[in-house]
């Protein structure tokens, strides 16, 4: 069984989405510590031929709360917000029509806390993908909670019977492959290629939210996006 375990990210970029895509159980890490300035409430669009940053409005956002304990800002104001920012910048987009509702459904899905509020747009946006993974809630696990780092991760490994580990290449420092030999667990790191694809004629910029790249590519182009990765070893 292959397994992946990722901190939930806001509309994240396809790197996190292959990772996702590859392995056979996701575990949404919603049990450790929120980090500010990062990833889990805001990501990137274009607009105008330049990045824009999104943000999901926060309830007592605190680097001293884990995940699942901080709430979302389901005010309908500030979510038309984003939404009206999404349709100023991609409503010329050739996947508009396909891909607005989805997104539509993501933003207001009135779920209170940024884990839970992440998830569903995991689970709306990975069916119209073709995603099949399963996803779990690390929060879900009956497991050692005193265990931090690696020593967390392998103690998931095990409760899932986990026989391959994948993580973003990204993280290759954070982790000792003897260690995971030693429980009997492959380790990979996933290495996204350069992807590349038209957006309105303009220079191509990359890395990029999930939302770009699914406003300009189809179905069957983004399930091929899906495989553009290569695995490495540590």
């Amino acid at each position: 069984m292959k397994l992946g375990i990722m901190q939930p990210y806001f509309f994240p970029y396809i790197g996190y989405w292959q990772l996702m895509n590859t392995v056979d159980k996701y575990v949404i890490y919603d049990d450790v510590n929120f980090i500010k300035q990062g990833w889990i409430n805001r990501n990137r669009i274009l607009a105008n031929g330049k990045v824009q940053y999104i943000n999901l409005p926060m309830l007592g956002a605190s680097s001293n709360k884990l995940i699942n304990q901080v709430g979302v800002n389901n005010s309908p104001q500030l979510l038309a917000k984003i939404m009206r920012t999404v349709e100023m910048a991609y409503s010329k987009a050739p996947f508009f029509n396909e891909v607005y509702p989805i997104l539509e459904k993501c933003i207001y899905c009135s779920k209170d806390n940024v884990a839970d509020y992440i998830a569903e747009s995991f689970y709306l946006i990975g069916e119209y993908m073709g995603i099949k993974t399963e996803f779990i809630f690390s929060s879900s696990l009956q497991k050692d909670c005193t265990l931090r780092g690696q020593e967390k991760v392998l103690h998931i490994c095990d409760l899932l019977h986990a026989e391959e580990y994948y993580n973003a290449i990204g993280g290759k420092e954070l982790y000792q492959s003897e260690r995971f030999s030693e429980r009997g667990i492959k380790l990979n790191f996933l290495r996204t290629k350069e992807i590349e694809y038209p957006q309105f004629g303009n220079e191509f910029v990359p890395g990029l939210s999930i939302i770009d790249v699914m406003m300009f590519n189809s179905v069957e182009k983004i399930q091929k996006l899906l495989t553009e990765f290569e695995v490495e070893y540590n």
